[in-house]
């Protein structure tokens, strides 16, 4: 059974940056659809970004378009998430979850972001 690890969290101030990853054990992720989502405080899941196996497909959210960037890392089994140009609106629980857009059963415990000045 895969196992799928989040870091990379923190508290940044608006504007700033981060870079999550996401790395699993257990499996092999290489032939994986990987997304990323997130869940703010009070609120449902939100859908992030998703790429394909090979990297060839990647999606990301209207609201993270053009400030996130979703790649992986097939050789070290991890996803990465490079969020830019953060907002406080970005400030949630993110997680990373192995198949496509709104299947998240198989997904880690996630990391914390939080953005404030």
């Amino acid at each position: 059974e895969v196992q799928l690890v989040e870091s990379g969290g923190g508290l940044v101030q608006p504007g700033g940056s981060l870079r999550l990853s996401c790395v699993a054990s257990g499996s092999n992720i290489s032939s994986n659809t990987m997304t990323w989502a997130r869940q703010a405080p009070g609120k449902g899941l939100e859908w992030v970004s998703t790429i394909s196996a090979d990297a060839r497909n990647i999606y990301y959210a209207d609201s993270v378009k053009g400030r996130f960037t979703v790649s992986r890392d097939n050789a070290k089994n991890t996803v990465y998430l490079q969020m830019d140009s953060l907002e406080s609106e970005d400030t949630a629980l993110y997680f990373c979850s192995r198949g496509p857009k709104g299947r998240y059963s198989v997904r880690g415990q996630g990391t914390q972001v939080t953005i404030s000045s």
